[in-house]
């Protein structure tokens, strides 16, 4: 029986960015072709059967991106993003977080299941300049590709552009006897796409292109490459595609059309395997294919897009012939009923520019706006108020779970969303419903993941309680944080410039 393969990208071709007044086109720039720069792992500071230990760094460093001058850039134990973290489910993992840029800044483990809200890493986590914070956790999630990105709201935007992202990968007893590449940097790809503008003496300049709709600039990057190239080496190929961009969606097919299956979401690998060959992924979101080169010869290219604007070119060396195939079925993932009782929690997202909030109101850290039992399995209807003519989807993500895609509009989910998530984008006037369930205690936050939109106020926050022991939490105010970033800027307060609000 033929694999149906879907041909479309899902989403609602009215709200593509590309439609937004602010859209800015990717230009290939006139550079020669640059081997694809994958991010080496992380070696720990040390392991035991039961326990990983880990430093993580966040600096500042100069990285060539263009010919000419170094660009100024943040990073995690690099110049530019991260190097790729690996966890192990059922490891109990320690971790030094080292802050040695010149301003404060927080770790934020997204899609990682861990309590809240400082393991989690958010706003109210802080590493001041020069200060170590150590946290531990026990993995306890199927292997899925997550990631790490700076989180000092309002100024989370401002730190991901100056580079703060990171892979993060998962790994599992279940995974492991799959039929997947699994040979990190020869066959088994992290790409993390993201876009830049480049101004005097190739730097970054934020606040010149600051857009509360989202930063998007001309040049795209992946892994920090600027018209990379990868040699293939293996007729089997798997990439780990994270969407680390502020604003932009990415709309990848290959030149050719060539089909590939979607094997992961943000949650793991994914009931069964879809193929297709067209694909949507917005902020945040992460999938993970797997691709067949077979029919390529020796010397052949083809090149992944994005809309019409060549981001990688896969280059077929030679290659063992390989005629592993996927299964119809991958992992099983648990149903859960949903806690009787229990009314839908119904949320809204608001607004474009600087309008954007979540439920009608501006985020306030100060505030929990909604809690839920430990355990309880419940059910969100996230609407997008926006005007089906004009807005634009916004992609929803909760901290602190994995969550299943029921439905949008009453209608089925897309083809690719039948496994576990944390970020699903919500179209322009519909109503997405995802099932929640928390199994740690904490604060969290929801939100939009158009960073500038989660700066600038379409941000909430939920805790996750345990009647029988019940928790306080300090939570960082506005005030405390003003000051922290007019101290370390050597300026007063008021002059403190924080995009979003």
């Amino acid at each position: 029986m033929a694999k149906k393969v879907y041909t479309d990208y899902f989403f609602d071709e009215p709200a593509f960015n590309t439609h937004d007044g602010g859209y800015i086109p990717l230009v290939t720039p006139k550079v020669a072709p640059q081997p694809l720069a994958v991010p080496p792992l992380l070696k720990p500071d040390k392991q035991t059967a039961t326990d990983d230990y880990y430093t993580v760094k966040a600096e500042a460093s100069e990285t060539q991106f263009l010919p000419g001058k170094k660009t100024k850039t943040w990073g995690y134990n690099a110049g530019f993003l991260g190097q790729t973290i690996v966890f192990r489910n059922g490891k109990h993992t320690h971790i030094d977080l080292k802050n040695a840029l010149p301003e404060l800044t927080t770790f934020h483990w997204h899609g990682l299941n861990v309590p809240g809200p400082i393991t989690d890493g958010g706003c109210h986590a802080p590493v001041y300049p020069g200060k170590t914070n150590h946290i531990d956790f026990d993995v306890m999630q199927p292997a899925a590709s997550i990631w790490l990105h700076a989180h000092p709201c309002p100024s989370t935007a401002t730190q991901v552009w100056k580079g703060l992202a990171a892979m993060v990968i998962i790994k599992d007893d279940v995974e492991d006897q799959l039929p997947l590449p699994r040979n990190y940097g020869v066959d088994d790809i992290p790409l993390v796409l993201q876009d830049r503008e480049f101004h005097e003496d190739n730097q970054f300049n934020y606040r010149a292109d600051y857009d509360p709709d989202g930063v998007q600039g001309h040049t795209a990057l992946v892994n920090g490459t600027v018209n990379p190239y990868f040699d293939v080496t293996t007729q089997r190929v798997r990439l780990r595609i994270l969407n680390g961009s502020n604003r932009r969606e990415w709309r990848l097919h290959f030149n050719d059309d060539l089909a590939f299956a979607q094997v992961g979401s943000d949650g793991g690998i994914m009931p069964s395997p879809v193929y297709m060959t067209h694909l949507m992924i917005t902020c945040a979101e992460r999938d993970e294919l797997v691709l067949d080169f077979g029919k390529y010869q020796p010397g052949d290219e083809v090149t992944l897009m994005t809309d019409d604007t060549p981001l990688l070119r896969f280059r077929i060396k030679d290659y063992t012939p390989d005629d592993t195939t996927l299964p119809e079925h991958l992992v099983d993932i648990p149903e859960e009923k949903p806690t009787p009782g229990l009314p839908v929690r119904k949320i809204t997202m608001d607004g474009m520019d600087e309008q954007v909030a979540m439920d009608g109101k501006k985020f306030d850290m100060q505030r929990i706006d909604a809690r839920q039992k430990v355990g309880d399995v419940a059910i969100w209807e996230i609407r997008n108020t926006n005007s089906t003519k004009n807005g634009m989807v916004h992609p929803f993500h909760v901290h602190g779970t994995q969550f299943r895609v029921l439905a949008r509009n009453d209608g089925p989910v897309y083809p690719n969303e039948h496994g576990l998530k944390d970020t699903v984008g919500v179209n322009p006037g519909e109503t997405v419903r995802i099932q929640v369930k928390f199994d740690l205690t904490g604060v969290y936050m929801y939100h939009c993941h158009i960073i500038e939109h989660e700066d600038g106020g379409m941000m909430a926050q939920i805790e996750s309680y345990d009647p029988d022991h019940p928790k306080t939490y300090h939570l960082m105010d506005m005030e405390t944080l003003t000051k922290a970033f007019a101290e370390e800027q050597g300026v007063k307060p008021e002059d403190v410039w924080m995009p979003g609000m």
